[in-house]
């Protein structure tokens, strides 16, 4: 039995881009044991998936969030050394056959170490000098920018590349529950709806919070009522969007666990948002995607294997400038709510 460690502790939808990998390799090596480094508060979401045997929670805190405060690079420090440690620890029993750096980083280069032995496998041009930790380098062929394509040459590195099968949602029973009594609850149980996503960590990302109003009170017009995704932090911002609306505002923000979310994604009509972990878990379950995208690039992080629309401003230079926060956010503002509707009927069309 060959014993296979993913490192990829985040971001969630960095993780999702991983999913297609990993369901891969079990697919293909029916026999392996796939192991996964996650950030705590993404571990749900692979604990429901059966692929993953076992889970290895840390969580290190940001030092380049906004806000982040002083402190945290003592903090993250003294978190990554507990990690580390704890890993080892873990590992030296049972340690893996093969490693995958997914994350690229010199961070998760060090928790690739922690496994005693094995081949640790990387990116051939990853930064921060993670190349030095690892045996194997896969290079990237000139032209492919998509994680997920990206991610996908491991699998084939190892000899089971990724098909159409692999592309998928895990669920549990808990989480179908609760999202049936939140549509019920909500009078949606059989009515058509999009999950909609206007919240992110990003604030150069989000669409304006009277647009989102707009939109949710023209989206009945076309069949549609409108479910607010989002965690319990994007409570404020929903309510200011749905203080703007004249119809009922349906928010699921802060009301499902993320396996649930993941769940309640899989049954909407489409996905409408910004460039964000839910989007990318519409995109892996085949929901059909409406991506707002701004400051980030649709080609590398856009919606994948789904039908999709993205949109984007045009003609700003300033476009994809990967700048968590902007002063003016023209890249967000050049979206219009016309356009986002006409992308909503077009990918209704049979």
């Amino acid at each position: 039995m060959t014993r296979i460690l993913i490192v990829k502790p985040s971001s969630l939808g960095d993780i999702v881009h991983t999913l297609p990998l990993a369901h891969a390799l079990k697919r293909g090596l029916p026999d392996a044991h796939i192991g996964w480094v996650v950030d705590s508060a993404f571990q749900p979401l692979l604990a429901a998936d059966p692929t993953i045997a076992s889970l290895y929670p840390m969580h290190i805190p940001a030092t380049s969030a906004p806000g982040a405060g002083r402190g945290v690079y003592g903090k993250a420090l003294r978190a990554l050394l507990a990690t580390m440690h704890g890993l080892r620890a873990a590992l030296r029993s049972r340690p893996y056959d093969v490693v995958l750096d997914l994350q690229a980083s010199f961070r998760s280069g060090l928790l690739a170490l922690m496994n005693p032995g094995g081949r640790r496998i990387g990116f051939a041009d990853a930064r921060e000098l993670n190349t030095l930790f690892q045996h194997e380098g896969i290079r990237v062929p000139a032209g492919m920018e998509h994680a997920v394509d990206k991610n996908s040459l491991f699998a084939a590195h190892l000899g089971a590349p990724v098909r159409e099968e692999d592309f998928f949602l895990a669920s549990t029973d808990e989480a179908e529950a609760a999202v049936s009594a939140f549509l019920q609850n909500e009078g949606l149980a059989s009515e058509p709806w999009v999950y909609a996503q206007p919240a992110a960590r990003w604030a150069s990302k989000e669409w304006l919070p009277e647009r989102w109003a707009e939109l949710a009170d023209r989206l009945p017009a076309i069949g549609l009522q409108c479910v607010f995704g989002g965690s319990a932090a994007d409570l404020p911002h929903l309510q200011r969007i749905a203080a703007g609306m004249r119809a009922r505002a349906h928010i699921a923000a802060g009301r499902l666990n993320l396996v649930a979310v993941a769940a309640l994604i899989r049954r909407a009509r489409l996905y409408v948002g910004v460039d964000t972990g839910p989007m990318h878990m519409a995109a892996l379950a085949a929901v059909p995607v409406v991506a707002l995208f701004g400051p980030t690039h649709p080609e590398r992080v856009g919606p994948y294997h789904t039908k999709s629309r993205v949109l984007q401003a045009a003609g700003l230079p300033c476009l994809r400038c990967r700048r968590r926060l902007c002063e003016h956010q023209r890249c967000m503002q050049g979206i219009s709510v016309a356009m986002v509707t006409r992308a909503v009927r077009e990918l209704l069309e049979p």
